[in-house]
């Protein structure tokens, strides 16, 4: 046994410290989710999502990101991509439904949802799937920085990979509200108070510019909000006239204050739920 009190520390010191975290069986599912306190990635027996064929009034960005993960998936070079804009317009539906897809077509893709607070162990993950046969898309939903936050500096690691690089089998998806991931004030107070104002801003702004897509969703008109309900009726089996529907769900929109695909599928629920129609 060591006399030496520095010997003693580091070996009392690599006792405690966790053991390193293996690698799940990832033929055990196509999706999981990361867990951090433990480091863990739990598998996800059924990834709640619809079809694509529900999403309505946003077709180009379906088939850029659809045309981005099939490369992906066959082992071909793609972008990270960044779905921002409108909320409750599908950024995230589309996401999943892709993922669906491309599964249902026979390519081989995981999918692996990490949440924004998490971002700082990212470095652990990417570790974890860059030692697997297996192809991954990354996918953090609602991603945005307050003016405090400092965790976009460990979103450089998923987009540029340091000096390791981003591992060739992940990409990376990320939904949000903002175009460039932060409040427009925290940019301009930046831009005042900072000695070298240009490169405070290019730091946090140059976010956005990582991402080799940018995936712009814009809120739904009527008629697009109507066609959404009337293709969920007709997927679920749910019978309601046009004339009725079209009352009904403008009456909907108009309490709620707003048109989207969110609230298109909120009314559906409600009158599915009225119908006696389980979704």
């Amino acid at each position: 046994m060591t006399t030496d009190p520095l010997e003693r520390i580091a070996a009392a010191l690599e006792r405690m410290s966790p053991a390193p975290l293996s690698a799940p069986d990832f033929h055990a599912a196509d999706a999981f989710v990361w867990h951090v306190g433990p480091d863990r990635l739990e598998p996800v027996a059924q990834v709640s999502r619809v079809d694509m064929s529900l999403l309505v009034g946003i077709e180009r960005a379906r088939d850029t990101l659809l045309a981005n993960t099939r490369q992906f998936a066959r082992g071909l070079p793609a972008n990270n991509a960044l779905l921002w804009g409108a909320r409750g317009m599908g950024k995230s539906s589309l996401v999943k439904a892709v993922h669906g897809a491309v599964r249902a077509e026979g390519l081989p893709l995981k999918i692996v949802e990490l949440q924004r607070e998490d971002l700082p162990s990212v470095g652990r993950l990417l570790n974890l799937l860059r030692g697997s046969d297996a192809r991954f898309l990354l996918f953090c939903d609602d991603l945005s920085f307050s003016h405090d936050d400092q965790h976009y500096k460990s979103l450089k690691a998923v987009l540029d990979g340091g000096i390791e690089g981003r591992p060739d089998n992940v990409v990376f998806y990320a939904t949000s509200n903002r175009r460039h991931l932060m409040p427009r004030d925290m940019i301009e107070n930046e831009r005042s108070s900072a000695i070298s104002p240009s490169e405070a801003v290019e730091e946090k702004v140059s976010l956005s510019d990582r991402f080799g897509l940018w995936l712009g969703f814009h809120p739904c008109d009527q008629d697009e909000y109507l066609a959404m309900i009337r293709g969920y009726c007709d997927a679920y089996g749910v019978g309601i006239d046009d004339v009725a529907l079209r009352a009904e769900a403008i009456e909907w929109q108009a309490t709620r204050g707003a048109r989207s695909g969110r609230v298109a599928w909120q009314y559906f629920t409600d009158l599915a739920g009225r119908r006696g129609v389980r979704v």
